[in-house]
């Protein structure tokens, strides 16, 4: 046991002789403690990978709360745009929970807001004079616009909750808009059944359909469109390509691989237009 003991307090004695100090090590040592920092850093303050900013988190009032200071918050400017839309039409958050009805608030993103959230107790108490159940609201006929409403608002049609109001915002983005309601039906899990539920209370702005420019659209613009598939998307991009500008739907027809039935479903959003 003394033997043992013996030498192991003299091998740090050899490593200083033999292996001399390296400062390298210690230096990488140093650089490495650092990351650890920040990264800790990241984590407690929070980083949008919608940004790719570090978030500043503050006290706010998602009533009051302007574009800039959401983006700051760590939305995007198209989600920030969202919030604040809602808020323009009157739409209020009366307690914390409400911002989780909200298509741009993530529940990860919903906890880390969370504790920073402040409404006045005035609109707390404004909420529970005019509270009103959910089930009855439900209940309570609406009609809203496809193209224009968000996912709270359609989330107020009876037949739509949650997960519908998501699925119809996310298919209107992809498809450009609607120009009729019998598109919906393309929406998975939405079959005729649950149209025929909700068909009555919905409506359509026609003008608010974004137009596809056939003449310098871009694979990229095309390639999560709902009714064109990756060889339909590049067949139109290399059929220009070879041919020149399209000028009317006769020549787009020309597209090999373009069923009929496709071009039709397309004809609306069809811009020959250059602008």
């Amino acid at each position: 046991m003394i033997i043992i003991l013996a030498v192991i307090r003299i091998i740090p004695y050899f490593y200083r002789l033999f292996i001399p100090e390296n400062d390298d090590l210690l230096s990488e040592s140093i650089a490495i403690r650092k990351l650890e920092l920040v990264e800790t850093n990241i984590r407690e303050k929070g980083y949008s990978r919608k940004t790719g900013k570090l978030a500043r988190l503050f006290k706010f009032d998602p009533n009051h709360t302007s574009l800039p200071d959401w983006q700051l918050l760590g939305l995007s400017a198209k989600q920030a745009a969202v919030m604040i839309r809602y808020t323009a039409k009157g739409g209020r958050f009366y307690k914390k929970s409400d911002l989780q009805k909200m298509y741009p608030i993530s529940r990860e993103m919903y906890d880390r807001l969370e504790p920073y959230i402040s409404i006045p107790a005035g609109d707390s108490l404004a909420f529970k004079k005019k509270y009103v159940p959910y089930a009855t609201i439900k209940h309570i006929p609406v009609i809203v616009d496809i193209n224009t409403a968000d996912t709270v608002e359609l989330d107020a049609v009876k037949g739509i909750g949650p997960a519908f109001a998501r699925r119809i915002f996310r298919y209107r983005e992809r498809l450009g808009g609607f120009y009729q309601k019998e598109q919906l039906m393309g929406i998975y899990g939405l079959d005729s059944a649950k149209y025929a539920e909700i068909k009555d209370q919905l409506r359509i702005d026609g003008h608010a359909l974004r137009p596809i420019y056939i003449n310098r659209v871009e694979f990229k613009d095309l390639q999560h469109h709902p009714y064109l598939n990756f060889k339909q998307v590049n067949a139109i991009i290399q059929f220009r390509k070879q041919h020149g500008n399209y000028s009317n739907i006769a020549e787009l027809k020309k597209v090999a691989i373009l069923p009929a039935e496709t071009i039709d479903k397309l004809i609306p959003y069809i811009s020959f237009d250059h602008d």
